[in-house]
């Protein structure tokens, strides 16, 4: 997530700043700024290894249809995704954290 005053200007800007610095790379050809509307979502941070998220995603499930939520996911809807917060070069993998973020619609 970017604040406001990113700017696609001050985002490509950005991205030759590092490609001088540190030269191009397919990774860094891959990177984009892209803005969409959330929503209303569930939401979780996942501590551990990403092997273990399919386990989050469905207590994620369950809280949804324990509380009336659907899947919001799809053409009318929103996208999931995750945030993450650790860098997996430098933490132990049961000390990962990564927020899981899905959208939901009232059933």
């Amino acid at each position: 997530m970017q604040p406001d005053v990113i700017t696609k200007d001050s985002f490509v800007e950005a991205l030759e700043q590092v490609r001088k610095k540190k030269g191009d790379s397919e990774m860094l050809n891959k990177v984009r700024l892209s803005h969409f509307e959330e929503g209303l979502c569930v939401q979780t941070m996942h501590i551990g290894p990403y092997a273990t998220e399919p386990a989050t995603i469905d207590r994620m499930k369950a809280f949804m249809t324990g509380n009336g939520l659907m899947d919001g996911v799809g053409p009318s809807g929103g996208k999931h995704h995750e945030i993450y917060l650790s860098d997996p070069r430098k933490s132990a993998p049961d000390k990962m954290k990564t927020v899981l973020r899905h959208p939901v619609i009232k059933a």
